[in-house]
């Protein structure tokens, strides 16, 4: 047995992988102790990729290996970058494998942004590949049996794996070589293979007939299976590939049904049954004798006829002698059993044995997008803790400004500067002063205004894309370009800082004079502040004791706020090994009920303590308003003592205002900046978009235009010849007469039918040779109504007599011209004659062989025309020819 079928590779584009992937790297792991790794990763699956598919492979092993590799590198980065998302500019084009193009145009190809269409094509060519490998085995050795069947078995398994999941990974409709009919039509060929294979590893092996006989019925049934589907799917049957294959399968079925009858037929002689032996024998042998005379040209049967000629002759003379037993019928035989020793191999990770994860230490894109979702939860929640704590610091400032507290306790001299005054007016001065708010407040509008324009810039770019590029997107369903959204959420972005900004600005300017005053020398800042008569009474009262005690509690509620904010912030929180272990045990997580109870875990103490500081302020600032109540009731106050009251209100408020307004304003330009980083990233995204899609339009107009160019020009209708445009004479206008011939003749009236006859159509294009001399073809005959044959009988033609032309068995033109279509005399649906018993469950039609009309077919070319005869005066003319 010979004649095994292998599957060409698939060509492919050139692709920069390297580029692409580097600065997705740079853009998403700039501070990644691993970024290095990362970018030399990305030049090694560039190379990688040229290596496997940028040159001819020979059929040897390492090259399987290598495209193995490529296919697993694949399959790791896949979830590791956002192919699907459209954030890497990648287009990947490939060729139709069995569409070889023509003289004007080139094979069909396509090109996706998609790496489950680069994962489908290379699995393709390794199936490709390991079809062809198997096909170099030796198929005499034990060792190349059992090679070829492991090679054709992964080839199967390659082509059911596109079978199943092609449509999922391809966005469009695939190239026939990886739609789901081809590939399942290979996985069948190959799979046949394999069980023909094993069919002969048994035979060597010397095994029993009857396990040999149920495995060569299945190989049959394999390859009968693959005829039917290779044959009557048009998609497939268009293909020279498929064309050549057909034959070679039919040859196969027949082949081994065959040998599984031959095996079979020595179980029958084993057990006695020599009737069922001759039965079996005489169907093996109109097997071979029908494969000989349609496919001996691609399987030699002289093997194996000659075994069961041999057979068969030995047993018929053993049982016309010795056994006389009954011979029963084929259709009454018991049909014979079926195994299946091979199965398609299942696509796993990982296919090389040598694979190594260039990315192992890059998280998967899920996880990415989990621990920014996480990232987010966490932001907010300490985001939360911080605010509340700091508007109850503000809060708590706010009320001992507004009583003057500490300063009244400070200040019962009545005309020094309190301590707590010069406190925060070096404070205020060592931070800059009104130098420092002026010149931040400075820098925003100018950060704001490179912001707008980083955005603008790219909208624009985005616009100017899909005003020029409307007619393509509707070839291009998968063109997605960026949400608007992404833009939108940006403008909202600046305007909210543009609000704020507007706010900070309106608080400096009304707490600016104030704090000019705070920023002054001691001895300027004791002249601005008025003096009072001292309260010398309140030195020692208990009220001032109990004042001094609470605030010092006030204060110690501050540092404590100030080291727990510290530590929420400093806290460690890493949900990368949860989310990986999850989705390597489910597939898949829940990113917000893992990150919740997560957060609740570490920040729940933090939650609690910052409830209890607050609490506590509540309390203690109650029992100070209390006993400020008591102190303003026991001092003695005048008019220049609420004046000196009032400006130390002031000055304590302006000290919190200006801490409030200069980390207000840091934070404005570190928001500035950041957000310039990310517009960067922005803009360059938008533009490495615009450009591959610009590029994939490139492509499709260009396949447009040639798609164009290559259709037929409307085809050119040759002018009637003049004879034929002739007018009829009047006496008969409603009629049409027809050239006579050039003979003399006596015309003869037409008897009258009961009927018109229906004109002659056109004869099928056959593969017969075509007569040059051969006049060019003709309008069909006119039909004569019954009316007007009665009332112009002598102008009529004679109707032609009961022998009826070859052609009448066709009702219409058939075609294409190559002897494989319904109607031609030698067209065969399947392999061999049907038989209930040798198919079983696979109904194959057969149309038995109809002998050619000496003559011809009409149009074929031959002379079909009869011989011309001498006119007389009573017979009629013979009706004029029409090819």
């Amino acid at each position: 047995m010979a004649a095994y079928v292998s599957v060409p590779l698939k060509k492919t584009s050139e692709v920069d992988l390297a580029k692409p992937l580097s600065k997705y790297v740079k853009n998403s792991y700039a501070n990644h102790g691993d970024q290095e790794v990362f970018l030399r990763a990305a030049e090694e699956v560039d190379k990688l990729r040229k290596s496997a598919l940028g040159r001819p492979l020979d059929k040897t092993e390492p090259s399987l290996e290598l495209l193995c590799r490529y296919y697993d590198q694949l399959c790791a980065i896949e979830p590791k970058f956002p192919f699907s998302q459209n954030q890497l500019c990648l287009t990947f084009t490939w060729k139709d494998a069995f569409d070889k193009g023509t003289l004007f145009s080139g094979s069909a190809k396509l090109a996706l942004p998609s790496l489950g269409y680069e994962k489908t094509c290379v699995l393709f060519n390794v199936g490709a590949l390991a079809s062809q490998l198997a096909l170099e085995q030796r198929l005499d050795t034990d060792e190349g049996l059992k090679m070829a069947a492991k090679y054709y078995q992964m080839a199967s398994g390659a082509f059911s794996h596109i079978k199943d999941t092609v449509l999922s990974a391809v966005s469009r409709e695939p190239t026939v070589d990886i739609s789901p009919e081809c590939s399942g039509a290979l996985s069948l060929i190959m799979l046949a293979q394999a069980q023909e294979v094993i069919v002969l590893k048994a035979t060597s092996d010397k095994m029993k007939e009857s396990i040999i006989a149920k495995l060569a019925c299945q190989a049959a049934d394999f390859y009968g299976e693959a005829f039917k589907m290779c044959q009557y799917k048009d998609s497939l049957s268009k293909f020279f590939y498929f064309q050549d294959v057909l034959p070679v399968l039919g040859a196969k079925h027949c082949l081994l049904q065959a040998s599984a009858e031959y095996y079979q037929a020595t179980v029958a002689k084993q057990q006695k049954k020599f009737g069922e032996e001759i039965a079996r024998l005489q169907f093996a042998a109109e097997l071979l004798k029908t494969m000989k005379s349609r496919y001996e040209e691609y399987i030699s049967t002289k093997t194996l006829a000659e075994k069961v000629s041999r057979t068969l002759t030995a047993a018929k003379k053993d049982n016309d002698f010795i056994y006389h037993d009954r011979v029963p019928e084929t259709r009454d035989l018991e049909r014979i059993g079926k195994a299946a020793l091979v199965k398609p191999t299942a696509i796993q990770m990982p296919l090389s044995q040598k694979f190594t994860d260039l990315f192992e230490k890059m998280v998967p894109t899920a996880v990415q997008d989990a621990l920014n979702a996480c990232s987010h939860r966490r932001a907010e929640l300490i985001n939360r803790l911080v605010g509340n704590m700091r508007e109850a610091t503000v809060l708590l400032n706010g009320v001992l400004a507004s009583l003057n507290l500490p300063a009244a306790l400070e200040d019962l001299s009545g005309d020094s500067v309190p301590q707590s005054i010069l406190d925060k007016s070096r404070a205020v001065v060592q931070q800059g002063g009104l130098q420092s708010i002026e010149r931040l407040i400075k820098e925003l509008p100018e950060l704001l205004q490179r912001n707008r324009e980083i955005l603008d810039e790219s909208r624009r770019v985005m616009e100017l894309f899909v005003c020029g590029c409307l007619v393509p997107r509707l070839h291009h369903s998968y063109w997605v370009l960026l949400s608007p959204a992404e833009g939108a959420s940006f403008r909202g972005a600046l305007d909210q800082a543009v609000q704020a900004d507007q706010m900070v600005r309106e608080r400096y300017n009304t707490h600016c004079d104030t704090i000019a005053l705070l920023c002054k020398p001691e001895a300027e800042l004791s002249a601005a502040i008025p003096s009072a008569n001292p309260a010398q009474t309140l030195q020692g009262s208990e009220v001032v004791a109990v004042l001094r005690a609470q605030l010092a509690q006030l204060d110690q509620v501050k540092k404590e706020r100030e080291q727990l904010e510290s530590d929420i912030k400093s806290t460690q929180f890493d949900m990368t090994g949860k989310f990986l272990m999850a989705l390597a045990q489910d597939g898949a997580f829940n990113e917000e009920a893992l990150s919740v109870t997560e957060l609740d875990s570490v920040y729940g103490g933090y939650t609690q303590k910052v409830q209890q500081s607050l609490k506590t302020q509540e309390e203690v600032l109650g029992n100070v308003q209390t006993s400020h109540k008591e102190f303003s009731n026991m001092k003695q106050s005048n008019q220049q003592a609420t004046l000196r009251e009032e400006v130390l209100k002031k000055l304590a408020s302006a000290h919190d205002s200006y801490m409030e307004i200069s980390s207000n304003l840091r934070e404005g330009t570190k928001f500035y900046n950041d957000l310039t980083e990310i517009l960067l990233k922005f803009q360059n995204k938008c533009s490495d978009i615009v450009f591959a899609r610009k590029t994939e339009r490139e492509e499709l107009l260009k396949d447009i235009q040639q798609s164009i160019a290559n259709e037929p020009s409307a085809p050119v209708i040759p002018a009637v010849p003049s004879y034929q445009s002739t007018p009829a004479p009047a006496s008969i206008a409603p009629t049409v007469t027809t050239p006579a011939p050039a003979a003399p003749a006596t015309p003869t009236p037409a008897p009258a039918a009961s009927a018109t006859p229906p004109p002659p159509t056109p004869a099928p294009r056959t593969v017969f040779s075509v007569n040059k001399n051969q006049p060019p073809a003709r309008p069909p005959p006119p039909v004569f109504s019954t009316q007007a044959a009665a009332s112009t009988p002598s102008s009529s033609v004679t109707q032609p007599s009961g022998n009826t032309d070859p052609a009448a068995a066709f009702s219409q033109a058939q075609g294409p011209p190559y002897p494989t279509y319904q109607g031609y005399p030698g067209y065969f649906a399947m392999p061999m004659q049907y038989y209930p018993y040798g198919y079983g469950q696979y109904n194959m039609p057969f149309v038995p062989f109809q002998n050619v009309v000496p003559g011809g077919f009409p149009g074929s070319g031959q002379a079909q025309q009869q011989p011309q005869q001498q006119p007389h005066s009573c017979g009629p003319l013979q009706p004029p020819h029409y090819p």
